[in-house]
């Protein structure tokens, strides 16, 4: 093995990663560069760590879950963005879908009504060196409309409906991907495209999320 190479067990982690994550129909090579980029078990703690390179969702702190890394993919491909973007995150959790956002575009703002997870996530991303991320403890469902309006808007928390804050925060022109759905039943994934006349919505696949909370939690 050549000096800086990865050991052959890592490099064979990658691939299979990848692999998965090309079968599920991820195909973006930029969106697959990101993931590539950002490593899972950064972001994943305790005892499921050795589970962080499988596509799964694994239980984090607060009653969240990292979502698994094939519906990370396929949010963030639909999420369409460039590198002069400006996005906004509704959920934080664990950090890693911001983690992948920040090589995608200009800046990242995330929000997760869990102070703890802010907290944990904020210190992966210094560790991670990733600069052009905020994350705020704030009631999500609201948005950030003294940073508004967004270029792009993920959330990764079902709401029943796409909440109306989000959509106004939503520049025209851009694009918003979101899970939908009541909490106890199957909730469907939505691409939402803001025009000039209004809004198109797109159903993209069934999911599971946790459902979309409002107030700040308690830790």
């Amino acid at each position: 093995m050549t000096e800086g190479a990865a050991p052959e067990g890592e490099a064979e982690r990658k691939m299979r990663f990848l692999y998965t994550l090309r079968s599920k129909g991820v195909t973006d090579a930029r969106v697959l560069s990101a993931m590539e980029k950002v490593d899972r078990g950064a972001f994943v703690r305790g005892l499921f760590a050795e589970r962080a390179y499988e596509d799964m969702p694994l239980p984090i702190a607060c009653g969240q879950t990292i979502s698994q890394p094939s519906v990370v993919g396929l949010m963030t491909q639909a999420l369409e963005v460039s590198p002069r973007d400006k996005v906004l995150e509704v959920g934080t959790g664990s950090g890693y879908q911001a983690a992948i956002l920040s090589h995608l575009a200009r800046r990242i703002y995330t929000v997760d009504r869990h102070r703890r997870l802010v907290r944990e996530a904020e210190a992966v991303f210094r560790a991670l060196n990733l600069a052009n991320i905020t994350a705020i403890t704030e009631d999500g469902s609201h948005g950030l409309p003294d940073q508004a309006p967004f270029d792009r808007i993920i959330v990764t928390a079902a709401a029943e409906d796409p909440p109306g804050p989000l959509l106004a925060q939503l520049r025209i022109g851009g694009i918003m991907v979101l899970p939908v759905g009541q909490s106890d039943t199957v909730q469907s994934l939505i691409k939402v495209r803001r025009g000039p006349g209004g809004y198109e919505y797109e159903e993209l696949r069934p999911v599971r999320f946790v459902p979309l909370l409002e107030g700040l939690g308690q830790d």
